[in-house]
């Protein structure tokens, strides 16, 4: 088996709530429709487009319940020895680590930045606990020692800012 190095995603406190409410409307949308459903068994069962509601309905209902919940439990940080792998719920993003370009720690925005090239355009930022950023950046430059790494203070950060 792949030796793979896993790093669970920071959900901010925001993000929590809106997952909690969308998990929420989820569950009343399942309902309403359960509902609605119920009273339309009774009356008008041969509607074809009745059908074909209720049947979008409550996959979507569904659906959606499953993304949140999916997104909740396996959002993560794969590192394997060639790939890092993004992974929100169902949804996977893979990148060869040879594609890495570098790794900068912005320690006064407190954010951890995958650059895919030299001019700092192709990027993705990692969002797990502060306290992994050090155990990320060795794990990834492990793999790969050429990705190179940097990182800025808060003093040349507000300096970078102050030019633009």
């Amino acid at each position: 088996m792949e030796n793979k190095t896993r790093f669970p995603f920071k959900f901010t406190p925001l993000m929590l709530l809106l997952f909690g409410v969308g998990l929420v409307l989820c569950v009343a949308g399942f309902s309403l429709t359960l509902w609605r459903f119920v009273n339309f068994l009774k009356e008008d069962i041969g509607n074809v487009y009745g059908w074909i509601q209720y049947v979008i309905l409550f996959f979507v209902s569904v659906f959606l319940a499953a993304l949140i919940v999916s997104m909740l439990i396996r959002s993560q940080y794969l590192i394997t020895p060639k790939q890092l792998i993004v992974q929100f719920g169902f949804i996977k993003q893979k990148y060869d680590l040879k594609q890495i370009y570098s790794v900068h720690l912005f320690k006064g925005l407190n954010k951890l930045a995958v650059y895919f090239d030299d001019f700092k355009t192709k990027y993705t930022v990692i969002v797990v606990k502060d306290s992994w950023y050090e155990d990320f950046i060795r794990t990834i430059t492990e793999y790969n020692p050429k990705i190179g790494f940097s990182f800025s203070t808060p003093e040349e950060e507000e300096e970078y800012k102050n030019k633009k």
